[in-house]
């Protein structure tokens, strides 16, 4: 993410999204209310009023849109702001009317907010940091194998296959088979990274996964060099994945993906609810009361929360979020797109880690 203008007296921040993970950090931070500037291109049609009209053309323009909604289109991985058009050139009379920007790489879009809170400056800025990449995971064993890349918001299952490998009486055919295991989950490994050279992660329970890596040094020496760490886990397939992010066994090596962070503490806030500590709170109005006396040290909200819920509520969701940050607390948004934002989304969306317990 590029910040080609940051203008806090007039609410007015312009970037530019580079990588896909850019296009979620816009889509957690505009909401609905606020104004997006982008080029876009929009259908006039030609001539006088009272004339009868010619075909309407699709020309490029700059149009200014007061945001209603803000959808991500997981097929094609792509945002769409739609909204009512505020500001546009006289000559091509769009005020008024409703229209949807697509915003896609590599173009600049202007954000202007009635006042920016601290947590969605601080997510833009966090875009800005060099060396943020998604990291593919590889979970094998001899039940089956998973590759899934890791982005900064979900867990991307490119492929999930169950192993048929024949019982240990029979070795030859084993190790026949092993090998056909294998030759599958390279393959898969290779159209996940396809062109992109992403950093690897092989976990599993067992050998199978030792084995596997000795595979790779073999046959795919290129792509053995890119494997970062091995890990042992519990579970097969994308259940191991979310094992492995639950129990912290990848936070060193997933240290600057958010994904990582999200599961780390809604998982914290889990195991103080079980532990009975007192210093752990969720649901808006027990969170609200926390807030109000400066308790709350990290908030966590759903991003569904923020986006979909009705604007009264909204509004008390940002009051919120707004009185945590004056009592300088943290306020993380957390993605649905996971495990951890599936598990927030139960206790209603909002909880609390506090600084001191309180009844």
């Amino acid at each position: 993410m590029k910040i080609l203008l940051r203008d806090l007296k007039h609410d007015k921040i312009a970037v530019m999204p580079e990588v896909l993970d850019d296009l979620w950090t816009i889509y957690n931070v505009v909401l609905k209310g606020d104004v997006v500037y982008a080029k876009t291109a929009r259908e006039v049609r030609l001539g006088e009023r009272y004339e009868r009209p010619e075909k309407g053309k699709r020309i490029s323009v700059v149009l200014g849109l007061r945001v209603e909604s803000a959808s991500w289109d997981r097929s094609l991985n792509r945002l769409r702001v739609h909204g009512i058009v505020c500001d546009a050139p006289d000559e091509i009379g769009a005020k008024g009317q409703h229209h949807t920007i697509n915003v896609t790489l590599n173009k600049p879009l202007t954000i202007v907010k009635d006042a920016w809170m601290k947590y969605q400056i601080d997510r833009l800025e966090k875009s800005i940091e060099t060396g943020v990449s998604p990291v593919i995971v590889v979970a094998i064993d001899d039940e089956r194998y998973c590759v899934a890349i890791l982005r900064q918001f979900n867990m991307d299952v490119k492929a999930e296959e169950p192993a048929r490998i024949p019982g240990k009486q029979n070795i030859e055919d084993r190790t026949k088979a092993f090998q056909e295991f294998f030759k599958s989950a390279l393959n898969s490994l290779r159209e996940a990274r396809s062109a992109n050279a992403y950093p690897i992660i092989i976990i599993g329970l067992g050998f199978t996964k030792n084995a596997f890596r000795r595979y790779l040094r073999e046959k795919a020496p290129e792509i053995s060099e890119k494997v970062m760490d091995v890990k042992s886990v519990n579970s097969s397939g994308s259940a191991g994945i979310s094992e492995a992010l639950r129990s912290g066994i990848l936070a060193k090596a997933l240290q600057h993906l958010r994904i990582s962070e999200e599961t780390r503490l809604v998982e914290e806030v889990l195991l103080r609810l079980g532990k009975g500590t007192g210093n752990v709170t969720y649901g808006f109005s027990d969170v609200k009361k926390s807030c109000a006396i400066g308790a709350v040290e990290t908030l966590l909200i759903t991003d569904v929360l923020l986006r979909e819920a009705p604007d009264d509520k909204r509004v008390d969701m940002e009051n919120l979020m707004r009185t945590a940050e004056e009592k300088r607390g943290r306020i993380i948004v957390v993605s649905t797109e996971h495990e951890a934002g599936t598990k927030l989304r139960s206790l209603g969306g909002v909880a609390a880690l506090l600084r001191f317990q309180i009844n």
